[in-house]
């Protein structure tokens, strides 16, 4: 890698960090905490790249892109922040931005978009998105998962596509949500935006109706694989009346519309059609690192609509990071909702244990099944295959995200260790020799996993 990099950070060590690996890698780095030097820097012609955080203490890094590009066109900039929501991503992608990533970030992903970034020229403009789009700061699209910031990556680049697309998802992640942000930041935000259930599409008119009455906007089908044979017919005369000022199409399903085509029960035509781009919203399950920041977005909402304000205490930070969520994201909000009216005083779970907040999700713990969810006499690898199998068939034709095995890994490791403490009464070097392990590879696996370690004196 060969170039000169301006770093723009005002945290030390991500400044460090960065220098070192750069420097490593070839490159001459020039890094700063001052937004206004990075923007001298740029106007005496200094870098061939800029990576560059969002909020500096002096200035706004968003902010400055349209001024750098306009003082260096061509010159590309990196941005990554510690705001990991879709909005930061949408507002990245319109200020062309070459590339956004979210904090904490991978080293060598970073890496390989600044090589990436160095050995192209500057993309070419953006069209002209939207701005404070209606409501993106109230969407609960949030997460620093590389799943949520993947989809918020696709999100920025079709938002003014002229192209179908098709949300797939379980039900509750979050499917209309994404269809609605990507509404709202687009050229059409002005425009109606219209969910469409079956019973819209009756009669021989209505597809011309629907056509009328979107005006350029967005029509969404809302769950379209429980469309009937008759409608999806009706959506397939929609698609073939389109004039030239047509409404963008979105399409949702929680169904494997693929395997609904092989029974027979779903139009390949209709699929072709709607499947101008695909994109996944992932599950609840497979994003657990992003319930805490869900639960204070939640929790936040809920003061705002009257409700008292509550902040999770461990106990039931656990015990959301440990249910099933079959309901997902929708799930954890109305559970959200109705602990921060019952709790108890607040900080949720700090009166009562774990036993109570999994009563009150209504959920039962996925790395603690009960007894009666586990065969008689199976053992642990064939339990964990038929998990995983069931897994693997939620998704259909599609893989999981990528880091499964990251993942799989930390659901085997949490339970395994908070019950190896518990029944060490939360002497971690009992607890080390218990599992076989160094015990500062124990400490460092409790702070990493967030597990409260509770010491217990033996009663005589």
């Amino acid at each position: 890698m060969d170039g000169t990099v301006l770093v723009a950070d005002d945290d030390r060590t991500i400044r460090t960090v960065l220098t070192q690996a750069l420097t490593r890698a070839g490159c001459k780095v020039h890094a700063t905490s001052s937004l206004v030097t990075l923007m001298r820097w740029v106007e005496e012609g200094k870098g061939d790249l800029v990576i560059s955080d969002v909020i500096m203490p002096d200035g706004n890094g968003l902010a400055a892109l349209p001024k750098i590009g306009r003082m260096r066109p061509g010159l590309p900039v990196i941005v990554i922040s510690a705001q990991n929501t879709i909005m930061t991503a949408i507002q990245a992608a319109e200020a062309e931005a070459f590339d956004y990533l979210p904090k904490p970030f991978d080293l060598p992903d970073l890496m390989k978009r600044a090589a990436r970034a160095l050995g192209q020229t500057r993309r070419g403009a953006a069209p002209d998105a939207a701005r404070g789009g209606g409501g993106g700061d109230d969407l609960p699209l949030v997460g620093r998962t590389p799943a949520m910031q993947a989809l918020y990556r696709l999100v920025a680049r079709v938002v003014n596509a002229d192209l179908p697309l098709l949300v797939t998802g379980e039900s509750g992640s979050g499917k209309s949500l994404v269809a609605r942000a990507i509404h709202d930041f687009s050229d059409r935000r002005t425009a109606p935006f219209i969910t469409v259930q079956a019973s819209d599409l009756q009669g021989l008119d209505a597809p011309a109706a629907l056509i009328s009455r979107a005006r350029g906007g967005t029509i969404v089908f809302d769950e379209i694989g429980d469309f009937d044979s008759e409608t999806q017919s009706r959506i397939v005369r929609l698609f073939d009346a389109l004039p030239d000022t047509a409404p963008r199409i979105v399409a949702t399903s929680q169904q494997a519309l693929a395997q609904r085509i092989e029974a027979g029960r779903f139009r390949a035509d209709l699929f072709y059609r709607l499947s101008g781009v695909v994109m996944e919203v992932p599950s609840l399950r497979e994003r657990v690192e992003d319930i805490p920041l869900l639960a204070e977005h939640f929790l936040a909402r809920a003061e705002r609509d009257g409700a008292p304000a509550r902040r999770l205490g461990p106990e039931a930070a656990a015990a959301l990071r440990n249910a099933r969520w079959p309901g997902n994201v929708r799930q954890l909000e109305n559970t959200l909702r109705r602990l921060a009216v019952t709790a108890a005083g607040p900080e949720i779970g700090a009166e009562i244990g774990p036993g109570e907040i999994a009563a009150a999700l209504g959920a039962r713990s996925e790395s603690r099944p009960d007894v009666a969810a586990v065969e008689e006499g199976e053992q642990l690898s064939a339990s964990i295959a038929r998990h995983l199998r069931r897994y693997f068939d939620l998704h259909g034709d599609s893989l999981p995200p990528p880091g499964l095995y990251g993942r799989i890994l930390q659901e085997m490791e949490l339970p395994l260790i908070e019950i190896a403490l518990d029944a060490t009464s939360g002497n971690q070097a009992k607890c080390a020799d218990l599992l076989g392990i160094n015990r500062n590879t124990l400490r460092k696996k409790v702070t990493s996993l967030d597990i409260r370690v509770t010491r217990r004196r033996k009663l005589m």
